[in-house]
This record gives C-alpha cells, sequence and structure tokens, in this order.
C-alpha cells in the first residue's frame, strides 16, 4: 500500500490551465462518468438539498460551482432542480479557457447555467457570490496555506453555506482506482491524474483541523462512498 500520512504536493496533468484538445475533453468526459457511475455527483446534491431546506421557498437560488470542469455536476443540479421546482441561477468557475468553452456548449439546454474563466487563487470576484457554493473534486488541487485562505474567501461570497465533496486519502482507494483503470482501460492522464488525487486528498483530522482554523461553527462532515468526504458548512 502507498504511504498516505502525509498529502503530496505533485501537479496533476490537468492543472495545466493552457491544456486544451481532444485528449483534455475525453479526460473531462471519463471523470464525469466515473463520478455518476459510484456516486459522486449524488453527494453534492444531497448537500445542496440540505441547505436548499434553509432558504425561504420560491426564491432564486445562486449556486456557483468552484472548479466546475465541464459542467457536468451544474447539468446535474439543474435537472434536480427542475424536478425540485426550484428558481436555480447556476455559475460554473473553471481556470482553463478550453474547459470553460466546452462546458458552455455542452450546457446549450440550460439557460439558468453561465460559465466564467476565473482564477480564484487571484482572490474573491463578483462572479464567485452566491448563496451556495460548491467545491466537487477541487480543494485538493491546493496546497494546504492555498486552501485556508481560499476557504476563507469562499465563507464570505457565500450566504447561505458551501458543500465540499472530495476525497478520503486511502491506501485501499488508491488500489481500488488501480483495478477500475484496468477494467475500464483509462488513458495515461486520466490514470496518473486519478491516483495523484487521492495522494493530495484529505484524512478528516486535516479536514476537522481546517474547521477550526476557519472557526467553523455549523458543520456536516460525513464519510460517503467511494472514498469521499461531504463537508457540509453553514453560514445561516
Amino acid at each position: 500500500m502507498p504511504d498516505t500520512s502525509q498529502r503530496i504536493l505533485a501537479p496533476e496533468i490537468m492543472d495545466d490551465f493552457s491544456m486544451e484538445g481532444e485528449r483534455l475533453q475525453r479526460a473531462l468526459e471519463k471523470i464525469a462518468q466515473i463520478n455518476r457511475r459510484l456516486g459522486g455527483n449524488r453527494i453534492t446534491v444531497k448537500g445542496v438539498d440540505m441547505l436548499m431546506r434553509h432558504l425561504p421557498p420560491g426564491r432564486e437560488v445562486r449556486i456557483v460551482d468552484i472548479g466546475c470542469g465541464n459542467g457536468d455536476m451544474l447539468r446535474t443540479l439543474a435537472e434536480h432542480g427542475r424536478k425540485k421546482q426550484w428558481k436555480l441561477r447556476l455559475t460554473g468557475i473553471d481556470a482553463n479557457p478550453f474547459t470553460v468553452r466546452l462546458a458552455g456548449e455542452l450546457s446549450a439546454d440550460f439557460p439558468e447555467i453561465t460559465y466564467h474563466c476565473l482564477d480564484v487563487t487571484q482572490g474573491p470576484v463578483p462572479e464567485m457570490e452566491g448563496d451556495i457554493l460548491l467545491l466537487t473534486l477541487t480543494l485538493h488541487h491546493f496546497t494546504d496555506p492555498e486552501i485556508l485562505a481560499l476557504m476563507q474567501h469562499f465563507r464570505r461570497c457565500a450566504s447561505a453555506g458551501i458543500v465540499v465533496n472530495d476525497l478520503h486519502r486511502s491506501g485501499l482507494a488508491y488500489r481500488l482506482f488501480q483495478l477500475l483503470c484496468y477494467a475500464l482501460r483509462l488513458e495515461e492522464m486520466t490514470r496518473y491524474d486519478g491516483l495523484t488525487s487521492i495522494m493530495r486528498g484529505f484524512k478528516r483530522s486535516e479536514l476537522m483541523q481546517l474547521s477550526q482554523k476557519l472557526n467553523i461553527r455549523r458543520q456536516s462532515l460525513r464519510w460517503k462512498w467511494a472514498f469521499r468526504y461531504q463537508w457540509i458548512i453553514s453560514n445561516l
């Protein structure tokens, strides 16, 4: 088993914001497929459900997805919102221009979704402000000091709360993903980035320490299949 005692800092291939083309498009779609198959998107949707219960019914709710990728999470949420008859204004933010263009093309049937190409590490901007902020497989891309600074910004930007859905750093998760790569014949970039992501994931104690530093009072932190943490932070 790999040593998972500490988060590693090795970059992922997709951390290159200038990357574009069919290779990246295929990798983003494969990640979205894996999230759907393993129930990853559902973890974020359930978190949104919990926060929505505390908001007045019938009002428009602004939801911002930080690190939105190809927009699969927002499209899933838009479909869920339509079934619930929610009034949603959904915003996706990503630092890669190609990814943002792709997300817009794939979301042509969802007028409630808009996208912006922004680097969130450059500080808060109006596009980041909303009722609920989503961080689905996003937080692990940053170093610990960056995460602390970003979460301070995000808490000020989210009037209702934040839903974090990220990876549990685990040797077993690492081995199971290796098997998944073999079974699905995943390309090298998806395999490398997936394994690196797991090693950049979190232990429960690390998220709790972050919570203490942020002085979070109302929250829920739960382990979910497949090796995810659902961290719901309420600002209400």
